[in-house]
């Protein structure tokens, strides 16, 4: 392990409005770190509003980080690195900030006269149980605070580092309204170590779900994103749902691809390494905006209703997940899904 000051950091703007103090820089020799370095950062506050322009359904966040080890090529929150100066490709990627104080952040916010209990959101700009979270252990403390607080939240990941917190998750549900979500957007194990390299593989992620299920907690699949030309084929489509059914996924929301600056030049940059000859088709169907035609996008959102009434989402027992990954003590059925992060 090494560590060191970082100064190449904005002294003033952005910094200045996030950070107590300057970070300390920590490299870890070991396989899952190497080539990522990690700022420690004192935030000054951690529960964050929601600007009212960004489309999201829900209107208060905790991030304990900056930047993900996940990789993923489409990322829409790559964009958020160009404000302390880092790039928003191989930056994001590996250079992760770390807000080591947001556990008691959490608990001395939500204690605030001024906090009105609103839903706070997490997993919604970079994953709260990326790799580092294994290391740096902030969401039981986050996940603490929020449960003494009976305060309702929802977790949006892609990393099956959240079975640790089951025994927590399960004892806030008991006193809160706890929305739970694992990000597949597809199944084809081959795609997602091209796509999202860093991430676990999509079966094992589904496995997140079935975990859940089977302990009472309910939790949708976020099928997202769906990449065009790609991950959109009627067949694709569905093995995707099939899968999330088979391991008790209360909902399916389907999410088409954002390419948004930052994320839209990582994007194209991997695209035409890999699948050049798709680059004309993305032209033609995003041109320069962020979003796929709605036409696109409704014909996708209708695909996937259809193949969830096919495959009975919601209403598999959670038993059944176990062909799909491991599973704790069997517990209620799932209840009716939550509705946060439909627009994420």
């Amino acid at each position: 392990m090494a560590a060191m000051r970082w100064d190449s950091l904005k002294p003033d703007d952005e910094a200045s409005t996030l950070f107590a103090s300057h970070p300390l820089a920590r490299t870890f020799d070991t396989p899952g770190f190497r080539g990522m370095t990690f700022y420690e950062v004192h935030a000054k506050s951690i529960i964050n509003r929601v600007p009212a322009t960004s489309r999201m359904a829900f209107e208060w966040t905790i991030n304990p980080y900056r930047g993900c080890g996940h990789a993923c090529v489409y990322c829409f929150a790559r964009n958020t690195h160009t404000y302390l100066d880092l790039d928003a490709g191989a930056d994001f990627d590996s250079k992760v900030i770390v807000k080591v104080n947001a556990a008691e952040l959490t608990r001395r916010e939500l204690a605030a006269p001024r906090w009105a209990g609103g839903h706070v959101a997490m997993g919604t700009n970079v994953d709260c149980y990326q790799r580092a979270e294994g290391r740096y252990q902030l969401m039981p403390g986050i996940i603490g605070a929020l449960r003494d607080a009976r305060n309702p939240f929802s977790i949006l990941t892609k990393g099956t580092l959240i079975l640790r917190d089951l025994d927590l998750l399960a004892e806030a549900a008991e006193v809160t309204d706890v929305g739970l979500n694992v990000s597949v957007g597809f199944v084809d194990k081959e795609l997602s170590r091209l796509v999202e390299p860093g991430t676990p593989s999509p079966r094992r992620r589904l496995g997140i779900c079935a975990a859940l299920a089977d302990r009472g907690l309910r939790c949708g699949v976020l099928m997202g994103p769906i990449l065009p030309f790609l991950s959109d084929s009627p067949a694709q489509l569905a093995a995707a749902v099939e899968a999330a059914a088979a391991a008790g996924a209360a909902s399916v929301t389907p999410i088409v691809l954002h390419l948004r600056p930052g994320t839209r030049e990582w994007f194209e940059r991997w695209l035409a390494e890999h699948h050049p000859g798709l680059t004309g088709a993305y032209q033609e169907l995003y041109g320069r905006r962020a979003y796929a035609p709605r036409a696109y996008q409704e014909r996708i959102g209708a695909q996937v209703r259809e193949l969830a009434g096919q495959y009975q989402v919601g209403s598999r027992s959670p038993r059944m997940a176990r062909r799909i990954g491991p599973a704790a003590p069997p517990g209620p059925p799932p209840a009716p899904a939550d509705v946060q992060l439909s627009l994420l």
